[in-house]
């Protein structure tokens, strides 16, 4: 059974910086694919950033430039640094695993980004 664990949100004023983690057990994650989506109040879930298990990374334009996406195969770890926050970025953060192990879902960590 995989469990992806994700850890790092909080409240931040807007300019501030998060980096969101996402621990992921099991044995599917070198051959997996990564993503991080988010959900805000009334919106429909969205894909922010997503690696490829080679490494190709991909934004919604709304990030890019701001927000990075990493992963650490030796430690089974995505990462998301989020610079440069705006209130808009106020969401519930989901990571994402899917491909050849699977597909499968972490339990949501909030950012609120307001002064």
């Amino acid at each position: 059974q995989v469990q992806l664990v994700e850890s790092g949100g909080g409240l931040v004023q807007p300019g501030g910086s998060l980096r969101l983690s996402c621990a992921a057990s099991g044995s599917i994650f070198s051959i997996n694919n990564m993503a991080w989506y988010r959900q805000a109040p009334g919106k429909e879930r969205e894909l922010v950033a997503d690696i490829t298990r080679g490494g190709i990374k991909s934004y919604v334009d709304s990030v890019e430039g701001r927000f990075t996406i990493s992963r650490d195969n030796a430690k089974n770890t995505v990462y998301l640094q989020m610079n440069s926050l705006k209130p808009e970025d106020t969401a519930v953060y989901y990571c994402n695993t899917y491909g050849l192990g699977g597909d499968y879902w972490g339990q949501g960590t909030q950012v609120t980004v307001s002064s």
